[in-house]
């Protein structure tokens, strides 16, 4: 596969799809992926969040997965299937090449489940949805009647 058959995630949508599939998590990053219902390119998406730093470290940490993948030319990525990569903080000091090693065991995992098994995929919710539900709204304070 070439890197010319590779588009770019672009909707919250279809990330929050492949947040619902299987998931590696590996030293300098998390994979995410999905088996689409019609075949065609590899989609991947980046995500770096907040906790990582600020806009610049995220930035970087964003770049340099990207490259990562280029460099890859997308290989162990399955037409069909979306891809999200999020970023930790570890990326923007580990070796390049650790992390190229990196996605390649991470996408063994996903599309080998008998080599190490990845996780997800029979998730009902998003992480986020997982914790109690909102507590009802509150009334606002009527003001006190003056006699």
């Amino acid at each position: 596969m070439s890197a010319t058959t590779m588009e770019r995630l672009r909707h919250r949508t279809d990330f929050r799809a492949a947040a619902a599939g299987q998931r590696a998590s590996v030293g300098a990053f998390v994979v995410q992926a999905r088996r689409r219902a019609e075949d065609g390119p590899v989609r991947i998406g980046f995500t770096v969040s907040r906790q990582v730093g600020n806009a610049v470290e995220r930035n970087r940490v964003r770049r340099r997965l990207r490259e990562m993948v280029r460099l890859s030319q997308g290989g162990g990525m399955h037409d069909g299937n979306d891809y999200v990569l999020i970023g930790r903080r570890t990326a923007l000091a580990a070796p390049f090449g650790q992390m190229r090693q990196e996605l390649d065991t991470a996408l063994g995992r996903i599309h080998d489940p008998e080599r190490m098994p990845a996780t997800g995929g029979g998730r009902d919710r998003s992480l986020h949805q997982q914790s109690s539900p909102r507590p009802a709204k509150r009334q606002p304070r009527r003001k006190p009647h003056e006699h």
